[in-house]
């Protein structure tokens, strides 16, 4: 058969361990046989990022500015203990909070519903759809240890020079310190984001936070919100008969799993990757939730939502098999390239990425499932199989849908 041509490049972003192996196989056994794959490569492994003193993260992120599709697999945000295990000189920050300061924009979270696959809770018949903020918070923090004896405050000098002190604590012992930030103009457009997607899929929304104790912070979100709501979209998700309602983020999650799912619930950066993965493993697996960052300037970043699954790259490293999951990169790849299909007007890009999809999908329901889906799926003849006979198998389906 003859391939399908790509008129754009998609910035193929390489991760590390168990996902960096993963993400090989899907593009060679997926992909590359029925696709003219045109990408723009960027090795993000933790040692590449290291010996670029991090220039390489950001050449990523400004060639998805660029080209405006990107895929990424799962990279190691380094610590004391992953900077001793890599020899590394430093420790950098997430690569993906570097990414994502570069694009902002709202990171999407959908589960990936498959019939055979029972969630682990029950009444989540419809998707939930988690709307993450993605600058600022916790991920461009600035982070101190402070000795004994010593006082923390924040001080805030304004265009004239003039300085405002705030105690934060006077350190009688030991201790640490943190600040971080945000900017009216990041949250205005994850807002109009959020509204505009609920719109789309006519869904109801939700904007939790803590505004009953981080006053001046999660008030901020809490009015924007609220005011772009009242100013211009009221009337529309009135028409639509959907709601739109603020509430904290505990009375949030207790609302959330008792529900039947169905609703877009927009959360600050930090809150949207925690209740990402409570949703994902609600639904069955981490593996079974899709990740696109979508950029105001009409960029989009997909990924699994998961991390580079440390254990099971040590088994690798063993020759040990292993029965990871790949649903989760597998969508990713399928998203960027639909994605890239629709910019670019390329049906039959677009129709192989839902095939794609759908064949991975059809494999699972015929019963070949990874370790972490067994006891979910409902097949009366499953099977546990390895990452690789998994990506035979979908390779297969593929082929025959094809």
């Amino acid at each position: 058969m003859n391939k399908i041509q790509m008129q754009n490049p998609i910035v193929d972003i390489d991760g590390d361990e168990m996902t960096r192996v993963i993400w090989s196989l899907i593009k060679d056994k997926l992909i590359i046989p029925f696709v003219d794959l045109k990408t723009e490569y960027y090795d993000l492994h933790v040692k590449n990022r290291d010996n670029t003193n991090d220039k390489v993260t950001i050449e990523a992120a400004e060639a998805i500015r660029k080209y405006k599709v990107g895929v990424k697999c799962a990279t190691i945000t380094s610590n004391k203990a992953r900077q001793e295990e890599y020899n590394l000189k430093q420790i950098t920050r997430s690569p993906n909070g570097t990414i994502r300061k570069i694009l902002d924009g709202t990171v999407f979270r959908k589960p990936i519903m498959i019939s055979t696959i029972k969630p682990i809770i029950p009444t989540w018949t419809k998707p939930i759809t988690i709307a993450r903020h993605s600058y600022g918070d916790l991920y461009l923090s600035t982070n101190a240890l402070v000795k004994a004896g010593s006082k923390a405050e924040i001080v805030i000098t304004d265009q004239n020079n003039v300085e405002t002190r705030m105690t934060i604590n006077d350190f009688k012992e030991d201790g640490i310190v943190q600040s971080y930030f945000n900017l009216d103009t990041s949250i205005y457009k994850f807002a109009d984001t959020c509204f505009k997607t609920a719109i789309e899929e006519k869904m109801d929304l939700i904007f939790s936070a803590k505004d009953t104790v981080a006053k001046e912070y999660d008030t901020r979100f809490k009015d924007i919100f609220e005011n772009l709501y009242e100013e211009r979209y009221k009337s529309e998700f009135e028409k639509l008969g959907i709601k739109f309602s603020y509430t904290l983020i505990d009375d949030a999650v207790s609302k959330a799993i008792k529900s039947n799912g169905g609703f877009l619930w927009a959360c600050k950066n930090y809150d949207g990757d925690v209740m990402s993965d409570m949703v994902a493993t609600g639904y069955g697996s981490l593996a079974l939730m899709t990740s696109v960052l979508v950029s105001p300037d009409g960029a989009y970043e997909y990924e699994a939502a998961h991390g580079t699954v440390r254990a099971h790259y040590y088994k690798h490293l063993k020759g040990e098999e292993t029965s990871t999951n790949p649903i989760a990169i597998i969508f990713a790849w399928s998203g960027a390239l639909a994605k890239r299909g629709e910019i670019d007007n390329n049906k039959e890009l677009i129709d192989f990425a839902h095939l794609l999809e759908k064949s991975t999908i059809d494999t699972i329901n015929c019963g070949f499932v990874t370790k972490d889906l067994y006891n979910m799926s409902t097949v009366n003849n499953k099977k546990i199989v390895n990452t690789n006979t998994m990506i035979d198998e979908i390779f297969r389906k593929l082929e025959n849908n094809i």
